[in-house]
Parts: structure tokens; C-alpha cells; sequence
């Protein structure tokens, strides 16, 4: 089975929505990537928890398979973050952030770990990004994703990293942030000019976009949701069904890239059906096909079109 590595936050989160309100729940980067991915590949995690953090949740990503060896325990309080959702529940107003010991924190990734040959670099800062890539040896693909944070405050090392990596993830605000532009086809042909494969935007409830370096495109809709509960954490599940796809497929032309965000859209479903990682973590791989093929539907043209569907994620 292919192996993925992931590098980023795990966390508890205070959600609250116009409709409720979930204290203290699971949440981080790498918890919503780590328990998506999973659908498709082995996934090893590296990351910083405090004296607070559960060992129940430690032992729930252990469950699902998940490599749980690279996470750190130090002294201190794990990072919570505390957002609010309006009525249209697309963008999250952050209330409070408190870093606790991933604020200092610098990983260093185990031996064991430094040939894993897919590797996700989640939110991090981007400094940490670069120095989880200088440890390891020599990934077949390496994707990443930022956040406007960091495109304001540490953007020439942003764009190292972007120049480092085959795929790019990020959302349309911070493309547009990075190229100073409103245009969503120069910020591409921008952040593509810095060295990566590929660019994937993630436009939440509007799909994801996809440009590739040899001038390709591509858009999935979002797959049609009835109720949202909560969006925190849709866009790294959307990742992690990306990324697994990637890794599951053992390469990543023009077809599989869009292949692999339709899978990445599908992920994201599963994540905002209820608040925390439940409904990522409760999804199966029979559940993802049959939205997989649910969503293929809807930009096919022809029955030729379905036939061209990829195949099912193989089981974990």
C-alpha cells in the first residue's frame, strides 16, 4: 500500500455555528488530511501535542490506521482555535488562537519516516515547511497548502516552498492574496511559474479549480450537499482525498490530477456533514465511490464520459 507523510496541527477546536455550538472537539490540519487520506493509503503523522490532548484521541487516529509514532507530547497546552460561522457558513471569523506548544515547535521527522515517497506539507509556518523538506530524502510528491496569514507576513518563503513542491493547494482568496491580482488565471500562471506541477484552488461550496503547468485546466462543482454542519476542516479532508488519490494511483498526469480533485471534493463532503473529524472518520471507501460516481455524473457529457470514471480507492 502506498504511504503518505503528513506534517501539521492537531488541535481542539470551539466551533460555533448560527445554529449550534461544539466545545473542545478534535480538530487540526492533519487530523481532518490524516483521517481522509486514509481512505486510500498508508498515512504517517508528524506532529506536536501538549499534556491536555486526550490520549483517547491519539489511540482514535491509531484506529484508523494512522501512523501515530511522529507525534510529540511536551509540556504545555495543545493548540485551540475558537471560530464562528455566519448564516452562509463559507468563511470562518476567528474568535481566538492559541498556539500552545506548536508554537515553538520544530519537527524532527524520525529516520524511519524520511523515505515515506508522498508527503503533505498541511498549515504550517512556512519556514517548518522547509525544514521538513530538507529532512527528507527523496519524495516522489511532495503538495502543500498555506493561509493568508502567512502570505502576509512570511510570503518569500511561501513561495520557496511552492517552488519546491508538485502541487500547490490553497483557496481562491489566498491566490489571489499571493499574485496581488483578482484574477484567478494570473494568480496561476504566477504561483505555476515558481516551479510546481500543479495548482489546485479550493472555491468551498463553488468546487475546486485545477491548472497545470502545460497550460491544463479543470473544475469539479462541490458535491451537492443538503445540510452543512460544520466547514472547518473540509478544505484538508479535501486534501487528504486528493493527495491519497495521488498516492494510490502511483502517479499524477493530467487525468489523475483530475481525477483527484473530483476525489478531493467528494472528501470534503463527508467533513462538513457534522462538526469535528466524525464524518470524515465514519466514511468508507464504498460511501466515497458512490459520491465519487454521484459527482461524475454531474459534469459528464455521454455515457463515454461516466465509462471514463476512475476506478474505487482500494481498501485500507
Amino acid at each position: 500500500m502506498s504511504e503518505i507523510l503528513v506534517v501539521g496541527s492537531l488541535a481542539y477546536d470551539d466551533v460555533q455555528t448560527p445554529f449550534e455550538r461544539r466545545r473542545s472537539v478534535l480538530g487540526g490540519a492533519a487530523s481532518y488530511f490524516a483521517f481522509a487520506a486514509t481512505l486510500y493509503a498508508r498515512v504517517r503523522m508528524v506532529g506536536v501535542v501538549g499534556e491536555d490532548f486526550e490520549r483517547s484521541d491519539v489511540e482514535r487516529l491509531g484506529r484508523r490506521g494512522i501512523d501515530v509514532d511522529g507525534i510529540e507530547r511536551k509540556p504545555g497546552r495543545s493548540f485551540r482555535w475558537f471560530g464562528r460561522y455566519a448564516y452562509d457558513m463559507s468563511t470562518a471569523e476567528t474568535l481566538n488562537t492559541d498556539l500552545g506548544v506548536f508554537g515553538d515547535w520544530h519537527p524532527d521527522v524520525p529516520d524511519r519516516l524520511r523515505d515515506v515517497p508522498h508527503v503533505f506539507l498541511a498549515n504550517i509556518d512556512p519556514e517548518i515547511q522547509l525544514d521538513v523538506l530538507d529532512q527528507m530524502r527523496s519524495p516522489r510528491l511532495v503538495a502543500m497548502d498555506t493561509m493568508n496569514y502567512w502570505l502576509e507576513f512570511k510570503k518569500p518563503q511561501v513561495a520557496k516552498v511552492m517552488s519546491r513542491s508538485h502541487v500547490v493547494c490553497i483557496n481562491e482568496a489566498e491566490a489571489r492574496q499571493f499574485a496581488q491580482t483578482f484574477s484567478i488565471i494570473r494568480a496561476a500562471k504566477e504561483i505555476l511559474a515558481l516551479g510546481p506541477a500543479a495548482l489546485v484552488i479550493k472555491r468551498g461550496e463553488h468546487g475546486a479549480m485545477l491548472f497545470t503547468r502545460d497550460g491544463g485546466a479543470f473544475w469539479s462543482p462541490a458535491y451537492p450537499m443538503e445540510k452543512v454542519q460544520d466547514p472547518t476542516g473540509a478544505g484538508d479532508a479535501f486534501a487528504g482525498g486528493l493527495v491519497g488519490h495521488l498516492a494510490s494511483a502511483g502517479r499524477s498526469d493530467s487525468d489523475e490530477l483530475r481525477r483527484a480533485v473530483v476525489h478531493g471534493t467528494v472528501a470534503a463532503s463527508f467533513a462538513v456533514e457534522t462538526f469535528s473529524v466524525d464524518g470524515i472518520e465514519a466514511a468508507s471507501t464504498d460511501a466515497l465511490e458512490g459520491r465519487y460516481r454521484v459527482l461524475r455524473s454531474l459534469v459528464a457529457i455521454g455515457a463515454e464520459s461516466l465509462a471514463a470514471a476512475a476506478p474505487p480507492p482500494p481498501g485500507r
